[in-house]
């Protein structure tokens, strides 16, 4: 059993001791340490320590001479000795190899949160709405070219 499902156990199990969904994830973890369902393991403490300073890198910003926020750490997945990892450089400094990969890998992401959400809001549309169909553009030219032009005046 994968540690994802051992956690979704956990969520079950919180369940069945008589505990209602919605909950938080705090208060379900909360539960769940309390009950001896789950103790962190160092690797687990090591993964966690990683997860929060990738997320502070991915919140560190400046603005550029052109008056852009932008983000200063980016990340590509690359293989190295036969492995994938996750590598973090700072753009400032970055080969330009590292940030054209880093910039399709997050393209990447977009696209694959758009086909979720298009998933999603077609299922809902289908199995759950009664009402007029939600509709969603995925093309986002004019937000781009909109957001581009009130920073201008701004």
């Amino acid at each position: 059993m994968s540690y994802t499902e051992q956690l979704q156990r956990v969520v079950r199990n919180y369940e069945a001791a008589g505990n209602q969904l919605p909950a938080t994830a705090h208060d379900i973890a909360l539960w769940a340490i309390e009950n001896g369902l789950w103790e962190p393991q160092r690797s687990t403490l090591v993964d966690r320590c990683a997860e929060e300073i990738a997320r502070a890198m991915r919140e560190e910003f400046i603005t550029d001479p052109q008056g852009r926020r932008v983000r200063v750490k980016h990340v590509a997945t690359i293989e190295k000795n036969g492995k994938q990892a996750a590598f973090w450089a700072d753009m400032r400094q970055a080969p330009r190899e590292h940030m054209a990969t880093a910039f399709q890998q997050r393209r990447q992401q977009i696209v694959g949160d758009c086909r979720q959400l298009k998933w999603d809001m077609d299922s809902y549309n289908q199995n759950h709405n009664i009402g007029e169909p939600i509709q969603m553009v995925f093309d986002f030219t004019l937000d781009l070219e909109e957001i581009e032009a009130l920073a201008a005046i701004a």
